[in-house]
């Protein structure tokens, strides 16, 4: 795909191409392995239903490989896990590998011993969450710490193969890597002719529109914003949200032939059918951070909401309070509550089914589902 913001068109994969009056660019973020791109089929990031199906089976075939695996060496090999990167990504990941290897697979098996396992998480920085206050990533690396994570900081990885992960001079036997440790935009934003950040994002004005094209707007991953004082906004959920319904109220003003004056205003040519401008005026996007959440496991997690830093029990429920909340529906609400709940009760996380093709690696030491 390809963006011809002059021509205001965009070209599709199969030839064809759409006009638009407005365009609205969302197309998220890949996974970045810094120049590595050999490591992608080695270590799966997270970032669709389809790469939690992929890492839901190595996990799965890794416990089933370590079953069938007569040598020890070998076996525990089969049982180490390691997740790159200490985000919110890597750090809930690693807690929930955690709980899966203590409480929820620790009676599946004859003869190995899930509790056995080995969970390594990887990050290059000081300090994991390096978003969220420095209280509260020790208070997470203390609780990940708790459930038996390895939590190595300050440790880059230089190698990945199919059979160990090399970090900061250590070499881990493993066959199950996680990737979470960067992103890069989507190559599409190359074609709109916009000026990029380093990670490829595109640097939007403050109506995250691009330069000279007021109709063209890019947002969530794929904006790089810095108009306001929280300098340049993460590339999270709750911006992407109040991002788009800005971008909405924006062009539903401009067709309208609505001013939107502002002490931050910027001018903004609206369109309407015939391609006649409206001399409209958007306020700048200004981004309302309501704090952030990461969750650890059960009854573990941070938040940071405004000046408040809480931890434990407390930020667990709001997290869960707030993502039943944005749920569409009184029905969805109430059917997840109770899944969460039963869950909760019963350490159970889903249907244990190994699904689609083996990994490479799975599937050169011979290991059958």
């Amino acid at each position: 795909m390809a963006v011809d913001a002059p021509a205001r068109t965009v070209a599709l994969a199969d030839g064809s191409s759409l006009p638009y009056d407005y365009l609205v660019v969302a197309t998220g973020a890949n996974h970045s392995y810094f120049g590595r791109d050999d490591w992608a089929s080695l270590a799966p990031g997270l970032k669709s239903i389809e790469d939690a199906i992929d890492i839901r089976r190595r996990i799965l075939l890794a416990f089933e490989r370590a079953e069938a695996e007569p040598d020890a060496v070998r076996r525990q090999a089969w049982l180490n896990f390691v997740i790159v990167g200490g985000g919110p990504t890597g750090v809930e990941v690693a807690g929930a590998l955690a709980e899966i290897k203590r409480y929820v697979l620790r009676r599946d098996f004859r003869k190995i011993d899930p509790t056995e396992a080995i969970v390594v998480l990887v990050e290059a920085g000081k300090r994991i969450l390096p978003s969220y206050p420095a209280n509260l990533s020790v208070k997470a690396k203390d609780s990940l710490r708790r459930l038996g994570v390895d939590v190595r900081t300050e440790t880059r990885v230089t190698e990945i193969s199919a059979d160990a992960v090399t970090a900061g001079g250590w070499r881990i036997p493993t066959h199950t890597v996680i990737w979470a440790a960067g992103n890069v935009a989507s190559p599409i934003l190359r074609t709109l002719g916009a000026p990029l950040d380093a990670q490829g994002r595109v640097i939007v004005e403050p109506d995250c529109s691009i330069p000279g094209h007021a109709e063209v707007f890019v947002l969530g991953d794929a904006a790089h914003y810095e108009h306001g004082p929280e300098g340049i906004l993460p590339g999270v959920c709750p911006v992407a949200i109040q991002m788009g319904d800005y971008a909405a109220r924006a062009i539903r003003h401009d067709l309208a032939g609505r001013a939107r004056p502002g002490a931050d205003g910027v001018r903004a040519g609206g369109t309407t059918a015939g391609d006649a401008r409206l001399p409209t005026v958007r306020a700048g996007f200004k981004y309302w951070n309501k704090g952030q959440l990461a969750v650890i496991g059960r009854a573990r997690a941070v938040a940071e909401i405004w000046r408040f830093h809480l931890s434990g029990v407390i930020a667990w429920s709001i997290w869960i309070f707030v993502h039943i909340f944005f749920l569409i529906g009184f029905r969805n609400r109430l059917i997840v509550l109770i899944e969460w709940g039963i869950s909760y009760l019963t350490y159970s996380r889903g249907a244990r089914i190994i699904t689609g093709e083996l990994p490479a690696a799975v599937r050169e030491q011979g290991a059958t589902p």
